[in-house]
């Protein structure tokens, strides 16, 4: 028995090296599928592999494939409001300005129509030369007759130029004025997912879970750029300008067969907690977007729950109890 104690202990040994080398290799296939659903897994809520792709059909397979790569993602994020919300667009530049997101480009644009008054024209002019953040569409000002048409359909002609990166942004987000996105958040949700024919939001109704049941929020939805250039050629948003925005853009997407990559992002995007409908929740940390924030206790309390203000370094300047 003593002879043969040596060659035991070396089977072990190998079988243990063989049984390491198996988990190696089983942990290697599913590295992707663990990274996918964390990403997926905001506001507590991650899709199972077959929920996904049943309701994602046409989503790669493979990260790899058609999906963000590891150069910037670049966002055109447009904050559709009304000419004379001067402090209300003071305030949102704020709080965009002191978000700094990894490994992407985000510009915030605030959106309106044609200027009607005197002093709209004086004090917009100098908030353009002074910021250079404002789009003044050519329409009449509307919330549902033909807004968001405009300002998709007025983009490929404005910012599609020679010598400068194709596309322009890779995503383009309408957004509403009450409306706070944490953009490290949105941008980690984003880089596995495809560049072309993406349509991205809160799903509609609130109890749906099913991206192709109706359509996004307007709180803030997102389409690819090449929805955006399917929007300006296409005679099928022509048709229909009138009615919910948010329906309405749910609604040519549907006719004209678009958008076969479609990603809930509820439940990190949701309405302010109070009052309790169907649309919200509790503040939490994994939050994409948060909607409702129409008066300012709402947005000091959602602000102050984020801790926005934790980078600010102590001087002799300044004193805050």
């Amino acid at each position: 028995m003593k002879a043969t104690m040596p060659n035991d202990r070396q089977l072990i040994i190998l079988a243990s090296i063989f049984f390491i080398l198996f988990l190696c290799i089983l942990a290697s296939t599913k590295v992707k599928e663990i990274r996918f659903e964390s990403l997926l897994k905001y506001g507590g809520f991650a899709l199972s592999k077959a929920q996904f792709h049943s309701h994602n059909s046409s989503l790669p397979n493979s990260l790899g494939e058609n999906s963000s790569s590891s150069d910037d993602i670049r966002i055109l994020l447009g904050i559709l409001t009304l000419p004379e919300q001067y402090d209300r667009r003071h305030f949102l530049r704020l709080i965009y300005g002191t978000q700094s997101p990894v490994g992407a480009k985000v510009e915030v644009k605030f959106v309106f129509c044609n200027l009607t008054t005197k002093d709209q024209k004086y004090l917009v002019a100098l908030e353009i030369m002074r910021y250079d953040d404002i789009m003044i569409l050519n329409c009449k000002e509307n919330m549902n007759e033909g807004k968001t048409y405009t300002y998709f359909s007025s983009l490929p002609e404005m910012l599609n130029e020679e010598n400068k990166p194709y596309p322009p942004y890779h995503y383009v987000l309408k957004s509403d004025d009450d409306t706070y996105f944490r953009l490290a958040n949105l941008v980690e949700s984003l880089r596995v997912l495809p560049r072309e024919d993406l349509y991205y939001g809160f799903v509609i109704p609130c109890e749906s879970m099913d991206p192709f049941n109706q359509y996004m929020s307007g709180m803030g939805y997102l389409v690819s750029w090449d929805i955006v250039e399917w929007i300006r050629v296409s005679d099928i948003p022509k048709s229909r300008l009138e009615g919910p925005e948010d329906m309405v853009l749910g609604t040519w997407l549907r006719d004209g067969h678009r958008a076969k990559n479609r990603f809930n992002a509820k439940w990190s995007m949701y309405d302010f907690p109070e009052p309790a409908t169907q649309c919200t929740h509790e503040l939490w940390p994994d939050t994409v977007a948060v909607h409702q924030l129409k008066y300012l206790d709402r947005w000091f309390r959602t602000l102050d729950y984020f801790n926005v203000t934790k980078a600010l370094k102590p001087s002799k300047l300044y004193h805050i109890p």
